[in-house]
């Protein structure tokens, strides 16, 4: 059974077994959240969201229409997601680009994550990092633009 705080906003019902919705967190009709994730305070999460298994969103996360999340994400504090290269008011494009992000990669805190892109299978990004163009699998990315610091190996990126 999954636990959802009485001053959350859910209007989904396709939330998996043993998630946990925390305080103030808004989730749009049509989101589907898997199994064992853990959603804390104060995040969005819109209609056409997809996610995962075993997914921990921390607090002031907003994840817009066209995001893809995989099994095993870890997505820090205030990490910024987008959906629109050229927002501008009441002026909505024919199809928001949203965001991949792969089996068992890690968004560090405040990192943003422009239009459109995909996050690799194990990669890290750091903290603070803006993030304009595809991540490959295993890197670390770092920086504004990220730029790739390293690779990981199986043995140094996952337990």
């Amino acid at each position: 059974m999954s636990t959802i705080h009485p001053q959350a906003d859910v209007a989904t019902s396709c939330i998996g077994e043993g998630t946990r919705v925390w305080q103030f967190v808004v989730i749009m009709e049509g989101a589907r959240i898997g199994k064992e994730c853990n959603i804390c305070a104060q995040t969005l999460i819109e209609g056409d969201v997809v996610i995962g298994d075993r997914v921990t969103l921390k607090s002031g996360v907003q994840l817009w229409n066209g995001t893809r999340i995989e099994d095993d994400v870890f997505i820090g504090p205030n990490a910024t997601f987008t959906n629109d290269l050229y927002p501008r008011s009441k002026m909505y494009p024919e199809e928001f680009s949203g965001i991949t992000i792969k089996n068992n990669a890690s968004i560090g805190a405040n990192a943003t994550l422009l239009p459109g892109i995909t996050i690799g299978e194990c990669a890290i990004v750091g903290a603070g990092s803006v993030v304009t163009k595809d991540v490959p699998a295993y890197a670390l990315v770092l920086g504004n633009p990220a730029q790739i610091v390293r690779y990981l190996t199986k043995y140094d990126s996952i337990s």
